[in-house]
């Protein structure tokens, strides 16, 4: 009878080999696996770049799942061949335009193509760049208000202290910063359950001859809702025709300028508008591009103050440049180009249509669940929240059902809305590409049955989470 084969037999190896095998295979053997590095102080030697990789990898595998991160705006998938373009551009410095002309010569190319999609009325007559992100892109856009605010003071003679800005209090906190940082009185409209957004109501009270400009949102952070730039302008026009106050609109298009020229063509929210001067938009949000990449454009080059732009010879010509970052990465700037190629109108709008259509089945369906009521429903950029009834239950919150999502992977926030309705308490889901319908329904099943295990407690749960949520471009 054959005796079997320990599972545990080896082939014999001399005691050298078995040394070069380890050092070789055992990954997890090596020192900085085997023991522990120090944390907060530089190793005193170096390590192999496979354990260092390793450590880090590992470490990583902690964060939670970016696909099911339905908190975040931020791309968080792109196809093959953009990540090849990253990889090979990943060394490519953007200011370094004399050094990589080729680069600065696409990203030129690119603003150009995003002022056309926002119906610049001169093509030959504007300006615009990339950015970090929506941020930066705001704060050049707020201090183009505020530069070109003081230079008409100090023509006709007037003080130019006190500059103010008008804005929901809704907005995105990079607002806020702009507003601290350059020293910009923020005027705040204060939002309300009759008034979601900034939509012109008594707009009149917040503006005065220190305003330097209004912003209006296109896709607000908490709830994805638009607010009606063409009602805000008119309400402008007619302040004008009462006071004489000429004030200019900035657009915060982080996530909607990327989706309503696709989605909703008709809606006028752009340079259509005639009081819009300067427009942002995140090209790694709804621009389909990994972080962090974003893009700003003026209606004109007299829009945008001679102060702030910085010359430097471009291939025996001139290249106007202007950011608040210096060093930045070109990677990012090739993939919207990327994408823009890849894709064009049709790509996009059926790409957007299909965050648009899953966002609407979910919101749909959250909708007819009892206790849940919609605060928007995902049909301006994919983004719709829920409040829970009041009264449905006492047992437990949102950011209860928060936490309970979390257990199953769904990054799910529950927040409070902005200070004027702090006391109201929304859930909220971003739909971005690569939430499928499948994965969509996976979200909705467990939604459910977390719900359901909530609402068969008989008891308050134990504590309430405290909200995480960061709003940032």
């Amino acid at each position: 009878m054959r005796v079997p084969r320990p599972l545990h037999h080896l082939t014999h190896h001399s005691d050298e080999e078995l040394d070069d095998s380890l050092e070789l295979r055992s990954v997890f053997l090596r020192p900085g696996e085997a023991s522990e590095l120090p944390k907060y102080k530089m190793p005193a030697g170096p390590s192999l770049p496979e354990t260092a990789y390793q450590i880090v990898h590992d470490e990583a595998m902690l964060d939670g799942n970016a696909r099911l991160n339905l908190a975040t705006f931020v791309s968080t998938w792109m196809d093959d061949e953009a990540k090849k373009l990253y990889v090979e551009a990943a060394d490519k410095n953007m200011i370094d335009k004399d050094e990589y002309p080729a680069t600065a010569a696409i990203e030129d190319r690119t603003w150009r193509m995003i002022a056309d999609l926002w119906n610049v009325p001169d093509p030959q007559d504007t300006i615009g760049t990339s950015t970090i992100g929506s941020s930066e892109a705001c704060m050049l856009g707020g201090l183009a208000l505020k530069r070109h605010w003081q230079a008409k003071r100090k023509a006709e003679g007037k003080s130019i202290e006190k500059p103010n800005l008008v804005l929901s209090t809704a907005v995105q906190v990079c607002w806020e910063k702009f507003c601290n940082y350059f020293e910009v009185e923020p005027r705040w409209v204060p939002i309300s359950e009759e008034h979601l957004v900034l939509d012109g109501y008594e707009l009149e009270k917040y503006v005065d001859e220190n305003t330097i400009g209004v912003v209006a949102i296109m896709g607000q952070t908490y709830t994805g809702m638009y607010e009606p730039v063409k009602e805000i302008a008119a309400k402008l026009d007619q302040i004008q025709a009462d006071t004489g106050l000429d004030v200019k609109i900035h657009v915060d298009g982080a996530s909607g300028a990327m989706v309503a020229p696709f989605c909703q063509p008709d809606l006028e929210w752009d340079f259509r508008v005639e009081r819009v001067v300067s427009i942002n938009t995140s090209g790694h949000k709804y621009g389909l591009v990994y972080p962090g990449v974003g893009w700003v454009v003026w209606r004109n080059t007299e829009r945008l103050p001679e102060s702030m732009i910085f010359h430097c010879s471009y291939l025996g010509g001139d290249m106007p440049t202007l950011a608040l970052n210096f060093s930045r990465p070109g990677a990012q700037v090739l993939l919207q180009y990327y994408q823009f190629l890849r894709l064009g109108r049709e790509g996009y709008r059926q790409v957007q249509q299909e965050s648009l259509d899953v966002a609407q089945f979910l919101s749909s369906e959250i909708g007819k669940l009892d206790g849940f009521e919609l605060i928007s429903r995902g049909d301006t950029i994919p983004v719709f929240a829920w409040r829970l009834t009041p009264g449905h239950t006492k047992n437990w919150d949102l950011n209860d059902l928060s936490d309970r999502l979390r257990m199953k992977g769904w990054l799910v926030p529950a927040y409070p809305m902005a200070d004027d309705m702090a006391d109201l308490t929304v859930q909220r889901i971003v739909v971005r590409s690569g939430l499928s319908l499948d994965l969509a329904k996976k979200l909705l099943r467990d939604l459910k049955g977390e719900v359901e295990f909530l609402d068969s407690l008989d008891a308050p749960m134990p504590h309430a989470a405290e909200p995480t949520q960061q709003f940032a471009h």
